[in-house]
């Protein structure tokens, strides 16, 4: 039976907490049933991670390169640049084989590659792929791109690069796009990216960010039924973790049941794909509720998963794996 995620994705918001209960546990059974009990804990590098169950296997197994550096045109309200300075620096085709290359010898899995925006969205891309295709050819590493909006240009050097996954932010509220993203019909420019990398078969992984309205829930179920349109690979929710130095520094972040509602939606609404809770979400308390929500969700995955959260999903009956790569490449180990 099918979930019109438009339609009973509202009621999912307006449910008492025991009819969210009821309904998670419809999603938690569903999970089992098509992908067993396995529970995939991913841990990707370039953040410092260690649990008691734990520790990353080298802090080189799967960096984040930034093809732009700490430059951002864009300048999103809720990042304003600052998660570009987590990632490293390649600002030349050279400068990210050699930074690759030396992972390879390193004994490392994998890259993000991103970096920031041109005042319209697109990452640039474009004259990276041929570096990033020797990559792929020469040292056989799993490679996903944060790729922001695509054109078809830059798609077909992804897709000539054979990269493992493209990553994409999907709003489903115009107004979010124009105010947080200053993107302009982002929408519809979002939907038409993702086509363009499918079309090309690339595998695509959409991120929702839950709260981007300042903490508010604003379009979350509008961009899921987009991205249930096309073909995704896998679909990650995050939620909204206010920065210093941004315009919502002091905006709280959703609640960790709104979230789990969020998820909840997605996963009734898209049964057989990959779901996973992403790394970039609220730390602390906030972040063990968040992935207690998301376990009883059903989710397939939780990047940078907390102790607590390993604890809960093994009294439920699940079995934590670990990974130290992005949670992206969890429809190649779920397929």
């Amino acid at each position: 039976m099918s979930f019109d995620i438009i339609n009973e994705g509202y009621a999912v918001l307006q449910a008492s907490s025991n009819e969210l209960k009821e309904l998670m546990k419809e999603g938690f059974d569903q999970r089992l049933i098509i992908y067993d009990h396995d529970l995939l804990c991913y841990s990707p590098t370039a953040y410092p991670y260690e649990i008691k169950d734990h520790v990353q296997v080298s802090s080189q197994n799967f960096a984040s390169l930034s093809v732009t550096g700490t430059s951002c045109s864009l300048k999103c309200e809720h990042c304003d640049g600052r998660l570009l300075k987590g990632m490293e620096s390649t600002f030349t085709p050279e400068s990210l084989f050699d930074r690759c290359q030396e992972i390879k010898k390193l004994g490392g899995e994998g890259v993000l590659i991103s970096g920031g925006s041109d005042s319209k969205g697109y990452v640039p891309l474009e004259r990276f792929t041929d570096s990033i295709q020797r990559v792929k050819s020469e040292l056989d590493l799993e490679i996903v791109v944060h790729t922001g909006l695509v054109s078809k240009k830059t798609a077909r050097g992804l897709a000539e690069a054979q990269i493992d996954a493209a990553m994409l932010d999907v709003i489903g509220s115009e107004r979010v796009s124009r105010e947080v993203y200053h993107i302009k019909d982002g929408p519809k420019k979002m939907r038409r990216s993702l086509d363009i990398l499918e079309d090309l078969g690339i595998p695509t992984v959409p991120h929702v960010l839950v709260g981007l309205d300042y903490g508010r829930l604003t379009g979350e179920i509008e961009a899921l039924d987009m991205i249930a349109q096309g073909n995704p690979a896998a679909v990650v929710i995050i939620a909204l973790s206010p920065l210093r130095k941004t315009p919502m520094q002091d905006i709280n972040p959703p609640a960790p049941e709104d979230i789990g509602r969020i998820i909840t939606i997605a996963r009734l609404g898209m049964k057989e794909v990959p779901l996973l809770l992403g790394c970039a979400r609220p730390m602390g308390k906030h972040k063990i509720e968040t992935d207690r929500y998301a376990i009883l969700s059903g989710v397939n995955g939780i990047a940078l998963i907390s102790q607590e959260g390993v604890d809960f999903a093994r009294e439920k009956g699940l079995d934590p794996v670990f990974l130290d790569v992005c949670c992206s490449l969890a429809y190649k180990t779920l397929a």
